[in-house]
């Protein structure tokens, strides 16, 4: 692909707006879009994936490149995308060809410290270092650099895995099963499925496999009460609707309208008639008295930095702030003590994110169990190994995308006595 001044032009603009962090780079980008209308989808395409590519590599970039949106970009495209001088001759000046050309694999000066080797921020290596290790850190860190593969799940109730597998292998879209989950469809690439028909009816839902399997760790039962406490979209409350075969009553409460306004037509799209949606006015809100000790199972899926998704949402590890996390860690031990209370003798809670870092995970959990001795830890290898799904997680869920291909996730599993 030959790429046009224009097309440099209009993507250095996108991606200068990007980096100004002000909003989340998907939304940035449809923004832009919606104002570009005379792209067509290759350049789009282009914009896209070119932006992205900044964000995943800009710390080890600007050591190259500074931090000037276009030679970003031109340093980028040159070393990281592997785009030839012939590529770009038509769309840089004479003196940037020159820059381009005398580029090599590092700029003149100090090595590379850590942070720059992994492309992320010096907080973040900090709190990742002693958990992981230097070795572990840079292999952790190569994979959230990397794209994360469409990961598709199976609605029970409309159709088994295999035979999807067969349909879209049919159709040349490269599918296979997921290791874990025993609803998870794996594609080879990325087609656009919004119009697909098992997309339509409700057979398959995009939905990362790491994902799906916290719904397997609620391990909801037919007829059961069961709570999805932050139910964002509900893409968990479609996967729990599906294991209790749309029975029993499912409430998916959150605190944003908007995002619980999508659940209704994918709900109806799944075949499900249990689910209730619920917007509540925080943690604490009043209607939530009414549920207190009547739930089998609650599922928080608690707000968090989002750090193990960085290789779909590379922009938050720029977004992301030390100060943020505070008042996340608060937020979510409020929400994990609210949440609790709505839990049944017997029944189960399950308290997850899509975080990396131990004080939103393993440590909110271990305080929480502090001060509620009512609550006590399962094995989440062993619940999931008891449904024929064996992964090597340990005692709480931990996956991670150069071990497990999935996001990053972390989960407890607790019961009340």
């Amino acid at each position: 692909m030959r790429i046009t001044d224009k097309l440099l032009q209009t993507t250095t603009r996108a991606l200068a707006e990007v980096l100004a962090f002000h909003h989340p780079a998907d939304t940035v980008l449809s923004h832009f879009f919606r104002q570009e209308r005379s792209l067509g989808s290759h350049d789009r395409a282009f914009v896209a994936e070119s932006v992205y590519a900044v964000l995943r590599r800009k710390r080890s970039v600007e050591r190259l490149a500074g931090v000037s949106p276009r030679r970003l970009l031109l340093a980028t495209l040159a070393k990281v995308q592997g785009l030839s001088l012939r590529q770009l001759e038509g769309a840089v000046t004479p003196a940037e060809a020159q820059w381009l050309a005398g580029l090599h694999g590092e700029a003149m000066g100090p090595p590379p410290t850590l942070a720059e080797r992994t492309d992320l921020p010096d907080w973040l290596v900090e709190r990742l270092l002693p958990v992981a290790g230097e070795a572990g850190l840079l292999e952790l860190a190569s994979s959230l650099n990397l794209p994360a593969p469409l990961d598709l799940r199976v609605n029970p109730l409309k159709s088994g895995r295999e035979a999807v597998l067969a349909r879209l292998n049919d159709e040349g879209l490269g599918a296979m099963a997921g290791p874990w989950s025993p609803l998870a469809v794996r594609l080879s690439g990325k087609p656009a499925l919004q119009k697909h028909p098992l997309f339509l009816d409700g057979t398959i839902e995009v939905q990362d496999e790491g994902s799906q399997l916290l719904g397997f760790l609620v391990s909801p039962r037919r007829g059961e009460l069961v709570v999805d406490f932050c139910a964002g979209a509900g893409g968990k409350t479609l996967l729990l609707g599906g294991l209790m075969r749309s029975t029993g009553r499912l409430y998916a409460y959150d605190v944003s309208e908007k995002r619980l306004a999508k659940l209704k037509p994918r709900a109806a799209r799944a075949g499900l008639s249990n689910v209730h949606p619920v917007c509540l006015g925080s943690e604490n809100d009043a209607r939530l008295k009414r549920m207190v000790g009547k739930a089998d199972r609650v599922l928080v899926d608690a707000p968090c930095s989002g750090l193990g998704t960085l290789r779909r949402n590379p922009d938050l590890k720029w977004r992301q702030t030390p100060e943020g996390l505070v008042e996340l860690r608060s937020k979510q031990a409020a929400i994990l003590a609210s949440a609790s209370r709505l839990v049944k003798p017997g029944g189960r809670l399950v308290y997850a994110t899509c975080s990396l870092l131990p004080e939103e995970n393993a440590e909110v959990v271990d305080a929480f169990l502090a001060t509620h001795p009512e609550f006590h830890r399962l094995s989440a290898k062993e619940v999931l190994a008891g449904q024929g799904i064996a992964v090597d997680i340990g005692e709480d869920l931990q996956l991670l995308p150069q071990t497990h291909g999935t996001d990053g996730f972390y989960a407890a599993v607790l019961e009340r006595a």
